[in-house]
């Protein structure tokens, strides 16, 4: 009986002292999202167990519960995919991050926390982290236009689908952020919400269609830079540049066959571009600091 207490105590005693070792956490990406935007959120292991923690071998060893403002549980709308191999070694962190926003009912503005649940079989372990509240808002609506979708290339012929695009400009922690929505007509359904950059307060941006029913955005970043996007119908960035100030500013302008472009200023490139500019060809002449280089579109 004796032996038997010592080795439940010596256990015991393993298991804690692993858990003081392994910690684990959960980061935030940010702490406020627009309604039906991406929320990212990382699960942070800090391992000085002595050995490698081989994780993300079957679908238990990570659990996230999301609850809402007044303690219920998130209504899950899926399984996360954490089944992939995820190792941390010893003396080190690793972060797996995820995207809750398709797995978690989580459309509705309101504050909510995550919480997240980590096994560790080969020390027996069950880690649990402290809880991070996000914030949803919905955002305010500044700009929107309905529009016919067009057909796919070798569909059959079909109704004309109609959809809805959105900016909606979202405050956090003081900044500005301008977002683009594609929604159905009523805005039950939204097909894509995504980000496309800080924004002054006191912008007001250019949208217009194209004749493939794409849409192009000219918004105001700084006191002398222009931030362009452009996204197709069902939300997928296809262009993304930066514009700067000069002479005249820049703005959109519609040509005679339905093409849109940027007109006025100088395009600068940015780390954001989107596709991202092809590198200099070997031996050609760089420009000198302080140059601009005029973009087409």
């Amino acid at each position: 009986m004796r032996y038997r207490l010592a080795k439940v105590s010596a256990l015991l005693l393993v298991a804690f002292h692993a858990a003081a070792q392994v910690t684990v956490e959960v980061v935030l990406e940010r702490d406020q999202y627009l309604a039906g935007e991406s929320m990212l959120v990382g699960v942070r292991v800090t391992n000085f167990s002595g050995q490698t923690l081989k994780l993300g071998g079957d679908p238990d060893w990570l659990q996230v519960t999301v609850e809402g403002e007044k303690g219920f549980v998130v209504e899950k709308l899926g399984e996360l995919p954490v089944v992939e191999p995820f190792e941390v070694p010893s003396s080190a962190r690793g972060t797996r991050w995820l995207d809750l926003e398709p797995y978690f009912n989580v459309g509705k503005p309101g504050s909510y926390r995550v919480t997240a649940m980590v096994r560790i079989p080969e020390l027996g372990l069950e880690l649990s982290s402290k809880s991070k509240q996000v914030l949803v808002t919905s955002g305010a609506k500044i700009w929107e236009q309905d529009f016919g979708v067009p057909p796919k290339e070798g569909a059959q012929p079909g109704g004309l689908e109609v959809r809805k695009y959105a900016l909606i400009q979202s405050l956090n922690q003081n900044q500005s952020r301008l977002y683009i929505r594609v929604s159905n007509l009523g805005e039950t359904k939204v097909y894509k919400l995504i980000s496309i950059g800080p924004m002054l307060a006191f912008s007001h941006p250019e949208a217009q269609l194209d004749r493939n029913a794409n849409l192009h955005v000219l918004f105001q970043t700084g006191a002398r830079t222009f931030t362009y996007a452009q996204v197709n119908p069902d939300g997928n960035l296809l262009a993304q540049q930066t514009h700067q100030y000069t002479q005249t500013r820049p703005k959109l302008r519609a040509s005679e066959d339905g093409t849109i472009s940027v007109s006025g200023g100088v395009r600068i490139k940015s780390g954001s571009d989107f596709p991202k500019p092809e590198p200099p060809e070997s031996g050609s002449r760089q420009p000198q600091s302080g140059t601009q280089m005029q973009g087409r579109n």
